[in-house]
């Protein structure tokens, strides 16, 4: 596969769509098999709605995968108060999202949900702002995307092992974003009250191919622009040894951790809360807190 050309113009162009998109068609027969992590965040989300006692006649999924996030909020309380999931038809927004113009006319949509899609776009405040113009005035935004902690096991012994069997490695694990930088990259895109959480978790596997096998039945694996170099049979055997030494339990078994940043927020409205003036308040935090102040000397 030839990679597209960069923009120039653009932000750093850090994932190819094109090798994306291909991942995603090629696991759409497999992912019934590796659904859990989707699952995982689809139920988190109708989590979320159960709480929110409003409803959302107008929802929009943009997750990678089709149907998840449905079916969450249908087995949920929410159900009742979420209208017909609409999906785009373009794969090029499950596949890069914010790559183009996003396919909902602005201020369209009472719900927008987009679960392990957004860890895969190039200019991830531009898909968030896309989204957010999307929405309705106190329209609700959920997402999901894989944090920085996804698969730190795996990346570490992938390097080791190709710098051992090469003299050089390649990115093979994809930069995901760090689990703090979450509400403040909705307050960029423009959204209010904005509120993300961490879920950190392990799963076991009895080696790392299938723990492989699960992320290509997932279409998560390399997706990163540029020229990929195929992994040797040197390189696989000598990770998956080093996987096992440094990370193997007691019954053999290896963990994988995995981190998913769950992101929430509104689209502007002026019934909304605001926050207090600077200068405004009427006590101070000491006092608020009851605790002695202490100066310094």
């Amino acid at each position: 596969m030839t990679p597209s050309p960069p923009d120039p113009s653009g932000p750093p162009r850090i994932f190819d769509p094109a090798r994306r998109e291909a991942r995603l068609r090629r696991a759409a027969s497999t992912f019934a098999q590796a659904d859990f992590l989707h699952q995982r965040a689809a139920e988190n989300a109708a989590g979320s709605l159960e709480a929110i006692l409003r409803d959302f006649p107008v929802a929009v999924d943009l997750s990678a995968h089709a149907g998840v996030f449905e079916a969450a909020v249908r087995t949920s309380d929410a159900s009742d108060r979420v209208g017909p999931v609409a999906r785009p038809a373009s794969l090029r927004q499950r596949a890069a999202p914010g790559a183009e113009a996003l396919p909902i006319a602005d201020a369209s949509a009472n719900l927008i949900v987009s679960l392990l899609t957004l860890h895969w776009a190039n200019d991830l405040p531009g898909a968030l702002a896309q989204i957010r113009r999307a929405l309705q005035p106190d329209g609700l935004f959920i997402g999901a995307l894989f944090g920085a902690g996804t698969l730190k096991e795996l990346r570490a012994v992938l390097t080791e092992a190709e710098l051992a069997e090469r003299g050089g490695a390649q990115a093979r694990v994809s930069p995901f974003a760090d689990a703090y930088d979450g509400a403040a990259l909705l307050q960029r895109a423009g959204f209010a009250l904005p509120v993300s959480d961490v879920d950190r978790f392990t799963v076991r596997y009895p080696d790392v191919f299938a723990l492989i096998r699960d992320l290509r039945a997932m279409g998560e694996t390399n997706g990163l622009a540029g020229a990929v170099r195929p992994l040797s049979r040197g390189v696989i055997a000598r990770a998956a040894a080093l996987y096992a030494e440094r990370h193997g339990e007691a019954d053999g078994r290896i963990p994988a951790s995995f981190e998913i940043i769950h992101l929430a927020g509104w689209a502007p409205h002026e019934s909304q809360q605001k926050p207090l003036p600077r200068g405004s308040a009427k006590m101070r935090l000491a006092d608020a807190l009851g605790v002695k102040e202490q100066t310094g000397e």
